[in-house]
């Protein structure tokens, strides 16, 4: 977490300035963006379910594809 206090005297502009400088020397922003899209690897059997329901429609849609549908 980081904490910037204003300094007396200082204005806005200088103050966000500083402000910003210190968030990217941090890398909290470079942090937030690399973990924004990430997501959990699947478990064994959540792979496999999901592998058999993907055969299984493949083979529906080749038997609908067959009988003209």
């Amino acid at each position: 977490m980081i904490e910037i206090k204003r300094k007396e005297g200082e204005s806005p502009n200088a103050f966000m300035y500083r402000f910003t400088k210190k968030v990217q020397q941090s890398g909290v922003l470079k942090e937030a963006k690399r973990k924004r899209f990430h997501s959990r690897s699947q478990n064994k059997h959540a792979r496999k379910q999901s592998a058999l329901f993907r055969s299984a429609k493949k083979t529906e849609i080749t038997r609908l594809k067959k009988i003209g549908k």
